[in-house]
């Protein structure tokens, strides 16, 4: 039964995975836009639109945009549990795990990118309305596209990615340092490494506002990227030669307006 049980779980799981990527490629869709997030024509005109405009607009409010942002953070955040997960299950015999407690670390993780998705829903909504970034998400100008990729790029060599990133690459680590048994045990443990995930991986989504926070390519890349950092064999190896790459871009767009010319 226990066999059974554990099968159920994960298939569970992966079919949430895949169910969340699926909500998210439709309303991509619904918004006329390509896997790469090129807008058709409804989708230009889209983009184009004014957020104060009287008519309601879903992309200008924050509840329709938070379920956007819910959605994402499932789809993109859910891969990224698996060596948790499974870290967790190494752990159900030798430290008393229990069924119940790797739910708890699930349910845990998910609040938190859920808190995240709040927050970040905020954020866009500022962006919008201070004519920063289109009704799509994606900025306006190469200064803004840029200096997010510099900045987010920099991060990647900062002490708080470096603690982060530690406590997600080696999460059998802080299950050893935080134990707790049963349901609740397996919350708290769940909310503090989906805080840690957080710091970690932000970055990988603010970059959403300079390829598209609706396009599949991109926000896709951004979360194989996440699961290669937390790969035991090579997540340190990946971290800072990641980091230079999008220094380098966000220079190179910061600069393009005045080489794209020569």
């Amino acid at each position: 039964m226990s066999h059974l049980v554990r099968s159920t779980l994960w298939l569970g799981f992966f079919g949430a995975i895949l169910a969340s990527w699926w909500v998210m490629y439709s309303m991509s869709m619904d918004m006329d836009l390509d896997l790469l997030g090129r807008p058709g024509e409804m989708g230009a005109r889209m983009a184009a639109m004014d957020p104060r405009m009287p008519m309601y607009m879903p992309m200008a409010n924050f509840g329709p945009l938070f379920w956007m942002w819910a959605i994402m953070m499932a789809a993109m955040m859910l891969p990224t549990l698996v060596p948790t997960l499974r870290s967790y299950e190494d752990l159900m015999l030798s430290a008393d795990g229990t069924r119940a407690g790797w739910l708890g670390v699930i349910l845990g993780y998910f609040i938190v990118w859920v808190g995240f998705a709040a927050l970040i829903t905020g954020v866009q909504l500022g962006l919008l309305f201070g004519g920063v970034i289109d009704m799509l998400g994606i900025a306006k100008t190469n200064v803004f596209a840029g200096l997010l990729l510099v900045a987010v790029g920099a991060f990647q060599f900062s002490r708080a990615k470096e603690i982060c990133h530690g406590v997600c690459h080696s999460p059998v680590s802080y299950f050893l340092g935080h134990w707790k048994t049963g349901l609740f045990g397996g919350l708290r443990m769940g909310l503090g490494l989906g805080a840690f995930c957080v710091g970690c991986c932000w970055g990988f989504m603010a970059l959403g506002f300079v390829g598209g926070v609706m396009s599949l390519a991109w926000m896709g890349l951004a979360t194989l990227f996440m699961v290669l950092e937390k790969l035991p064999q090579i997540g340190h190896a990946v971290t800072k030669p990641m980091g230079a790459i999008l220094v380098v871009a966000g220079l190179a767009v910061l600069a393009w307006p005045y080489i794209g010319g020569l």
